[in-house]
């Protein structure tokens, strides 16, 4: 059975179950487990012969040629070599099909990053895209560009495109609901997409995109708690709890930089004052070198970090005024949550080697009790956004559901509705 709310109590051992909230397990539901489980094994395993697929799957050899056969068929899954066996007969191995692709866009404030991937997350294609601040103008660059990048590949089959946004995404409109730093209000994007490339158009947070190109990336195998914590013009984060992408229902959870530290502090973009996110942004380490050094307060980001390494002692205040303020404000997402793992991702990870020590020190001097979670950065950088808006287009779009563990769980093990599915790549 599958809840569809929150655990009920159990009492002596035995669980309680709330009839109210929970729903049978269907046909269709265990198919698409199966189906879930061959298209993962496919993946980190190809090339693969479908006995193998039988071997590790645990299902009946006629089950997975059938979803094989329609993996095929819908152009996820293509034939490859013949294996060489020493006996018997020799099969035919299966991969993911790389003619198959998916338009990626990682949207900021001031520009967006358009690729092209394949499957097995491979850019074929990458650029940048300054954008102008009306959404319809914006959207009609980014659009331009895709058409530009489906015009260079006549021969791929093109999927659906994926869109990492600097805000929160209302699951069931797929529209902006939190973009304090965007400011496009409720402006249709995916519509506006949709209509202009006939292509469908999936829409996740920028926080959570980097969560789901990190299990792509198979980095966090074996953790089943973790954040991930996004650092650029604001700061974002998601949250895997119990080895799924929590989101809720109205999109908004893992919202931490807008949690206000300082009633006094500076006016954030989401109308509060002293949210995390004026102290340890991007945004915020340019302000603080603004405050040292207005002569030369139009400086970048990554012209300051530059600076850094070149010993400049107002850039180095500067950032590390930011550090301190990112590492005490994770005291919001240990006392929360209590993660295995704390991954930052963004601008400040290009100097890690200096600022990260800052930051692991008022990690671990502000926790409550016991040890901190290791703390980790992530390498990718905007890469990290774009391969994740890709995995959400694949998981969306194949049927994926959940992990291979997630779907082994899912037979037995009811999960909440409001986890956003997760997939390994």
């Amino acid at each position: 059975m599958k809840s569809t709310s929150r655990p009920a109590p159990s009492t002596r051992g035995i669980k309680r179950i709330d009839l109210a909230y929970v729903e049978l397990a269907s046909s269709e539901s265990a198919r698409d487990i199966n189906r879930d489980v061959v298209l993962e094994i496919i993946r980190s395993q190809q090339p693969v012969a479908r006995a193998d697929l039988a071997r590790a799957s645990g299902l009946q050899p006629s089950t997975v040629s059938a979803i094989v056969e329609q993996l095929i068929n819908e152009k996820w899954v293509k034939e490859g070599a013949i294996a060489r066996r020493p006996r018997g007969r020799r099969p035919t191995l299966l991969s993911l099909n790389d003619e198959l692709v998916i338009l990626a866009a990682d949207v900021r404030p001031k520009q967006a990053i358009v690729a092209l991937l394949d499957l097995n997350g491979r850019f074929l294609a990458r650029e940048v895209v300054p954008l102008v601040s009306e959404p319809g103008c914006a959207i009609e660059k980014i659009v331009l560009c895709m058409e530009a990048m489906r015009a260079n590949h006549p021969n791929r089959s093109f999927e659906g495109i994926g869109m990492s946004m600097p805000g929160r995404i209302d699951p069931e409109s797929q529209r902006l609901v939190l973009a304090p730093n965007l400011k496009w209000g409720s402006y249709d994007i995916k519509s506006a997409i949709e209509k202009k490339m006939r292509l469908q158009v999936e829409l996740t947070n920028a926080a959570n995109a980097c969560l789901l190109a990190e299990l792509w990336a198979g980095k966090l195998d074996g953790i089943r708690n973790a954040v991930l914590i996004t650092v650029s013009e604001g700061v974002g984060a998601a949250i895997l709890a119990n080895g799924q992408i929590v989101t809720s229902r109205s999109g908004l959870a893992g919202e931490f930089g807008h949690s206000p530290i300082d009633p006094t502090g500076p006016l954030c973009g989401c109308g509060q004052r002293g949210c995390w996110e004026v102290f340890a942004s991007s945004n915020a380490a340019l302000r603080y070198y603004a405050e040292l050094r207005p002569e030369d307060a139009a400086v970048s980001i990554h012209g300051l970090l530059r600076m850094t390494e070149e010993e400049d002692p107002a850039a180095i205040a500067a950032v590390s005024r930011q550090a301190t303020c990112l590492g005490r404000g994770l005291r919001l997402v240990t006392a929360a949550l209590s993660p295995e793992v704390i991954l930052i991702a963004g601008d400040i990870t290009t100097s890690w080697a200096r600022f990260g020590p800052t930051i692991q020190a008022e990690l671990e001097g502000t926790m409550l009790a016991g040890h901190a979670p290791r703390l980790e950065i992530t390498n990718d950088g905007e890469l990290a956004r774009l391969r994740g808006a890709a995995a959400v287009v694949l998981q969306r779009h194949s049927g994926y559901q959940r992990s291979t563990l997630e779907a082994a769980q899912a037979k037995t093990e009811p999960s909440t509705s409001s986890k956003e599915p997760l997939i390994r790549f």
